[in-house]
């Protein structure tokens, strides 16, 4: 299956195409300020953990960044490629899908 990028981006989209696009979009956004462009240092890692995803973030200090980092660098090159970030972010959605379950009540529902 070939995807052009253009299309996921579209405003037709469906939501599950736009939230493909701005996973890949938000990668990067990130990548490459410093060192290779298709992947994350530490110090962009965390960068994007601040501004994307600032719930999780908040109770994120430098020992657990490093800690998160070396879960995720799973090839041990002292940065997180798309494979690596991706699998964290698929991580993070079971973790919100076990939540959910637990607590239905506070499920976000479409409108």
């Amino acid at each position: 299956m070939v995807m052009h990028p253009g299309l996921l981006a579209s405003p037709m989209a469906c939501p599950l195409e736009q939230a493909l696009a701005v996973i890949v979009a938000t990668f990067h956004k990130y990548s490459g300020k410093e060192g290779d462009k298709y992947k994350l240092s530490k110090q962009e890692l965390k960068e994007l953990l601040m501004k994307e995803l600032p719930s999780f973030s908040s109770q994120t200090n430098e020992a657990s960044l490093q800690k998160l980092m070396g879960h995720l660098d799973s090839n041990s090159d002292s940065e997180v490629d798309f494979q690596e970030y991706v699998t964290f972010l698929a991580c993070m959605a079971m973790m919100c899908n076990d939540f959910f379950q637990d607590c239905p009540d506070k499920m976000p529902r479409r409108k």
